[in-house]
């Protein structure tokens, strides 16, 4: 007889910046006994940035936190993860653009089809992981549209990349003004 494997709920978590959402997925992801990792994608790009990283840390110090740092490959982290362990990947909108900057870099695009076989290759990685998963992005699509090609692709990318994860995902929540509010 086959035994069937357990999968873990994966759970993503979108909202604005500075909406709350990190906070939540931090305190839903703690009330999982067991091994946590938080894999940040989040570039050191300057001591702004680093006093904000240094914070986030110091807000997991003590809670039984494992932090990474893993700007580029995300399903290849996961992937590696132990059974068992809850994951929180922060953020992918973040991965996002590190994608982005990375094709730059080699003087290419990410087209909104690679982006989603991205997401869902990192979908797929996080339905397999044995363990639950949370993922934070940004809702990027309520605001203006934005006055330049980058920035409209940029955003573009985001949406669908959240679309795509969106769809494996079990559970999701928006985060305004601290309050979750759960969307599937």
């Amino acid at each position: 007889m086959k035994t069937k494997k357990i999968k873990a709920p994966v759970t993503l978590i979108t909202g604005g910046s500075r909406s709350g959402k990190s906070a939540f997925a931090q305190q839903q992801a703690e009330q999982i006994d067991g091994p946590r990792l938080f894999i940040a994608t989040c570039p050191r790009i300057d001591s702004e940035m680093d006093e904000r990283i240094l914070r986030h840390r110091q807000d997991r110090e003590g809670l039984g936190w494992q932090t990474t740092e893993v700007p580029l490959r995300l399903i290849e982290e996961l992937e590696r993860t132990q059974a068992g362990t809850t994951v929180l990947i922060d953020c992918l909108t973040l991965w996002t653009n590190n994608l982005m900057h990375e094709a730059e870099q080699h003087q290419q695009d990410i087209s909104e089809d690679q982006i989603s076989a991205l997401a869902e290759a990192l979908a797929q990685a996080a339905c397999n992981h044995q363990g639950q998963v949370f993922l934070v992005t940004n809702e990027v699509g309520l605001g203006v549209i934005p006055d330049n090609p980058l920035v409209r692709r940029y955003r573009d990318l985001i949406g669908r990349c959240n679309q795509v994860i969106a769809a494996f995902a079990d559970q999701v929540f928006l985060v305004s003004c601290g309050i979750p509010m759960q969307l599937k």
